[in-house]
């Protein structure tokens, strides 16, 4: 997202809505079992929200809630089924060109938008050029199709118009997309958020009002958002009776009410309010033999982002690697977190991917690349403070106001501040949206963020600290990085075991730069309703899949 899964910077969310992609094709109501789907019980459940919706607005949303709601009320080209496989969409099939450059897309005939409006090739040809018009100002847009979509980043750039991005449409129901370089995992890419098509002629009407409220916004997915305003604090997903697969859809109805506070979420739970929530670390063993405990291991990985250009020492490497070692991240995921997440030594996660030539595991292969060293990080630390010709550091901390994001963000300042003697920590915690905001403009030193994985390919975690691209504002750069990068997706493109051999390499040059301070790969720890049957937690993209979910009998 990030921005990841989910493309993003995403918050410490271990509330009722945490956090992006888990393990693909898990079904959070398959350890009720059952198959019951009475039709006398109410098909609606009760969920809660760890923030606003910031977008829904598909070319410009950046963040895991965006993606999560576009998914459930939109629908692109293919969507993840159960198992966490593209599964066809709008689209029901494509043929593929023998050098691997042109896509053809046949679209079905019967997707409509909530208007009564077909679903058309002209909806995608006009979202797609919107997502990287520089008019626009969207940063996924660029970051997902430059190098990917024929012309992208030169559109994106300002250099040639619009029309020359490599998608057309000879008729309403055939999609044309032509590609920079063979891309492997295309098919799954066309699932993400900023794929999604828009209706031009309502997108216009609207103008600077589309996407601000349920009236200002058209859906084609299996649901339609209602009640909601881009400042709401609960909103509703209704089954989309427009929707060419609406039979499928059990569900009539999932209320979402925004709860910041995880005891406040538990209190819900426990009087049947909401039918399911995240848990503190503390709650985790009050709750852990509970029926309804579920762990869920996840793909997504957070680490402090290190800007190099707001704060001199930052950009010193030797500060850097200072404080990328100067936190017990284990004592972090057992006390603080306690929900089944794990240290992170690198960027790409565990049971994410295999390395072709071997069928390890990229991160096994890869190995532990920055490890917990009180001793390597004082030393670094002296390094540092010496060519800075400081014996003091002041900086500042930027992390989310969530119950356990403060509690996270005020114990890492305090190991930084213990373990690094000069170091002063100053805490900026604020609301999730306004975190993207201050990311975007790089105004922050260190920033607590992460990243849920956009597509099944090492390329969606590595592409994000490239030379000024997209995700990485924090000012790292680094040209050797950029080539064995870059490379994979052009030149070494058909040569999977040579790509992944330039990711293990490029991985290990971005800690031998402490361009990031790796914390650790998540998991959730939940509550779960047992009538809550059929939602599917996906290994990249949205968290959750809503299409097949629905109402259990509780007996």
């Amino acid at each position: 997202m990030k921005f990841k899964k989910w493309s993003l910077l995403l918050a410490v969310l271990l509330l009722a809505s945490t956090f992006l992609a888990a393990c693909g094709g898990s079904d959070e109501g398959s350890k009720q079992g059952g198959e019951s789907t009475e039709k006398d019980v109410e098909q609606v459940l009760n969920f809660i929200n760890g923030d606003t919706i910031p977008s829904m607005d598909s070319v410009l949303a950046t963040d895991e809630y965006g993606f999560q709601f576009l998914g459930s009320t939109m629908e692109g080209l293919y969507r993840l089924d159960e198992n966490g496989e593209p599964t066809p969409g709008i689209a029901t099939d494509f043929e593929t060109s023998e050098d691997g450059l042109t896509w053809t897309f046949t679209l079905r005939q019967d997707a409509k938008w909530s208007n009564g409006d077909p679903v058309t090739a002209k909806d995608f040809v006009f979202a797609w050029q919107r997502a990287v018009n520089p008019d626009t100002g969207s940063e996924y847009g660029p970051y997902m199709m430059s190098g990917v979509i024929k012309n992208a980043t030169a559109v994106s750039n300002g250099e040639v118009p619009v029309e020359e991005l490599g998608v057309s449409a000879p008729d309403d129901y055939t999609l044309v997309v032509e590609l920079e370089n063979p891309t492997p995992y295309f098919e799954s890419l066309t699932t993400f958020g900023t794929f999604l098509p828009q209706n031009q002629a309502f997108v216009e009407a609207q103008g600077d009002k589309y996407a601000t409220s349920t009236d200002t916004l058209l859906f084609n997915g299996p649901f339609t958002l209602e009640k909601w305003e881009s400042t709401s604090n609960s909103w509703e997903l209704v089954k989309n009776e427009s929707y060419w697969d609406a039979s499928t859809v059990k569900l009539d109805k999932i209320t979402f009410e925004v709860v910041k506070e995880v005891q406040t979420a538990v209190d819900l739970y426990e009087k049947g309010e909401v039918d399911r929530t995240g848990l503190s670390s503390d709650l985790v063993d009050l709750y852990s033999t509970d029926d309804d405990y579920a762990v869920t291991p996840e793909t997504s990985v957070f680490y402090l982002k290190l800007n190099q250009t707001r704060n001199e020492a930052l950009a010193n490497v030797n500060v850097r690697k200072a404080i990328s070692r100067a936190f017990d991240k284990q004592a972090l995921v057992d006390e603080i977190l306690n929900n089944g997440s794990i240290v992170a030594n690198g960027l790409v996660p565990k049971d994410f991917v295999t390395v072709p030539a071997t069928g390890e595991d990229f991160r096994d292969a890869s190995g532990d690349l920055v490890t917990y060293d009180v001793a390597a990080a004082q030393e670094f630390w002296a390094k540092g403070l010496e060519e800075l010709g400081v014996d003091s550091v002041e900086l500042e901390f930027l992390g989310g106001d969530t119950d356990t994001s403060k509690i996270m963000n005020e114990w890492l300042a305090n190991q930084l501040e213990q373990n690094l003697p000069g170091l002063t920590v100053t805490l900026k915690q604020v609301p999730f949206e306004q975190r993207l905001d201050l990311d975007t403009n790089m105004d922050y030193d260190i920033q607590f963020a992460g990243w849920g994985p956009d597509y099944l390919d090492p390329y969606t975690f590595l592409n994000l600290w490239l030379t000024d691209g997209g995700n990485n504002k924090m000012g790292y750069s680094n040209k050797e990085y950029d080539k064995l990068v870059q490379d994979t997706a052009t030149t070494l493109a058909t040569d999977n075991d040579a790509r992944y051999e330039n990711f293990l390499a490029a991985e290990k040059l971005l800690f031998e730069d402490a361009a990031i301070a790796p914390v650790y790969q998540s998991a959730m720890a939940q509550l779960i309703s047992p009538k809550v049957q059929g939602v599917f937690v996906n290994k990249f993209g949205a968290t959750y899949e809503y299409k097949w979910a629905y109402v259990g009998s509780e007996e």
